[in-house]
């Protein structure tokens, strides 16, 4: 298909805009909506309902409501597992359309969207389908005097606040164990990205979840994802986002009813590429698709690129080389790789860590600049030192700093010299050393001669302030959607029971 296809179905869209709460849309009890609007564009979409604390009231009464006469939870494994695959061949089968509203919501390229965010999106949800009826509970060998049952139980109603960087994917990775495990769920999708989670619902309507099972509210932080923080029937939130919104749940559950709360928040993530890296193209791209891949709005995105010295020149000479081929411009044309950033705020904010670039006098080697007032440009920064801001915060665009070194130890001090510790590369040819520079760096995911997040079967998080209380993806993230309960039963004596 090509950039007028794309926009001709776009403009035959209709769009979801209200609020999806006990099975039904819904407008915001005030009656107040919120635009949503095309970044690369200009262009209002919809305006969608501006919820507030009465609709998470009426949203969270519907879930506790479905959790306790045992809707969804009741059910069977394999029914629930029916219910799942069937929503994953329904999304499959609406991938164009969803591909085409993610797009349109966030400013992803349109290729990006239908090569990666939907495929995996699917997966996920289809991985934990699958796993519903293959996860058993326990007994401990206490003798023969009890029997013990150590059980899952699903947590309740589970609260979920979504990132605008990948809607779909967040959306799947929290909702796809939670429902898994028989909760009902609450999902908050970013007010600038809202769309493609309110399509779901409908399709997940459409599936056979139960009314008031997953339901999804729409509006602010301030207006809806504190209400749900603080909300004292739900039993958990799942949050994706900045580190300095996490801390904002924690003082929410702390000051509520001590709600579990799982945080996957954010990352200044490095690649040390050691004097053994070998194939020198093959570390330029991957590094470069760490930096660039959807705009370098992505939380494990490979924004410190930490080279030995004595390569460090031949490694950029690749690094200029392949840098033309991240293309940017229209999400829907398939030819460009690079679409706009989420929003003007979020422009600004990026190109002030570019005035910082300058003002402090660092080496620009490759971009550096706005195209059209909406497009960030590839930008590669030579030199940064460990105190500059560029070194030590989180900029969320398409920025690689790169910062020399020449030993094994002082990359290491480099790469931790963070407060996150979301993910790291390692680049070498040397096995012993992999293993113990990936076992040194202190982060969630450490990949080796690669970019990239593992797959559904490998849990996802960060340590230090990139993460607390759990883990995304794989059979872990089972354990925040449950409670485990320990259940004796006491067994009379041999003697006792023959009289």
């Amino acid at each position: 298909m090509t950039q007028p296809d794309f926009a001709a179905l776009a403009r035959a869209l209709t769009f979801p805009n209200q609020a999806f709460i006990n099975g039904t849309w819904s407008p915001a009890a005030s009656g107040k909506t919120l635009a949503t609007q095309n970044p690369a564009t200009g262009e209002t979409l919809t305006h969608l309902a501006a919820c507030d604390s009465l609709d998470v009231d009426r949203a969270v009464a519907s879930a506790r409501q479905a959790f306790e006469r045992g809707d969804w939870r009741a059910q069977s494994p394999a029914a629930r597992k029916a219910v799942l695959l069937t929503l994953a061949q329904l999304m499959e089968q609406h991938s164009e359309q969803l591909a085409l509203m993610e797009s349109l919501d966030s400013g992803k390229p349109i290729g990006e969207c239908l090569a990666v965010d939907i495929p995996e999106t699917v997966h996920v949800l289809r991985w934990h389908a699958e796993a519903i009826d293959k996860v058993f509970d326990q007994s401990s060998p206490v003798g023969e005097h009890a029997l013990t049952l150590i059980v899952r139980e699903p947590i309740g109603v589970v609260g979920c606040v979504l990132p605008w960087n990948f809607p779909l994917l967040m959306l799947a990775w929290k909702i796809a164990p939670a429902l898994a495990s028989g909760c009902s769920v609450v999902v908050k999708p970013a007010e600038q990205t809202s769309l493609t989670a309110l399509r779901v619902a409908e399709l997940a309507h459409e599936a056979g979840i139960p009314a008031g099972v997953l339901n999804i509210v729409t509006g602010t932080g301030a207006d809806v994802g504190e209400p749900l923080g603080r909300h004292n029937d739900v039993d958990l939130v799942s949050f994706t986002g900045s580190t300095a919104t996490g801390r904002r749940f924690l003082s929410y559950a702390a000051e509520s009813n001590l709600k579990k709360v799982v945080l996957e928040c954010g990352g200044k993530n490095p690649a040390l590429v050691f004097d053994d890296a070998g194939d020198l193209d093959h570390v330029a791209e991957q590094v470069l698709n760490g930096a660039f891949w959807n705009m370098g709005e992505n939380c494990s995105a490979t924004s410190r690129l930490l080279v030995q010295s004595s390569i460090k020149d031949a490694l950029l000479a690749r690094i200029a080389e392949k840098i033309g081929d991240w293309t940017l411009g229209d999400p829907l044309d398939l030819h460009h790789r690079l679409g706009t950033l989420i929003s003007e705020a979020h422009l600004q904010k990026v190109s002030g860590y570019l005035a910082i670039a300058r003002d402090e006098k660092l080496t620009l080697l490759h971009g550096g600049n706005i195209v059209d007032q909406r497009y960030v440009q590839p930008t590669v920064i030579d030199n940064v030192r460990p105190d500059s801001r560029l070194f030590r915060e989180e900029i969320f665009g398409p920025v690689l700093c790169i910062t020399p070194f020449d030993t094994q130890a002082e990359a290491i001090a480099l790469a931790n010299d963070t407060p996150y510790g979301l993910a790291a590369s390692v680049y070498t040819q040397s096995l012993d050393r992999a293993v113990q520079v990936s076992r040194a760096i202190r982060a969630g995911t450490v990949t080796v001669n690669c970019f990239g997040e593992g797959d559904a079967t490998t849990p996802f998080g960060g340590y230090k302030q990139s993460g607390f209380g759990g883990r995304d993806k794989s059979l872990f993230a089972l354990d925040q959607y449950t409670e485990l309960k320990t259940i004796w039963v006491a067994i009379a004596p041999t003697s006792e029971c023959a009289s």
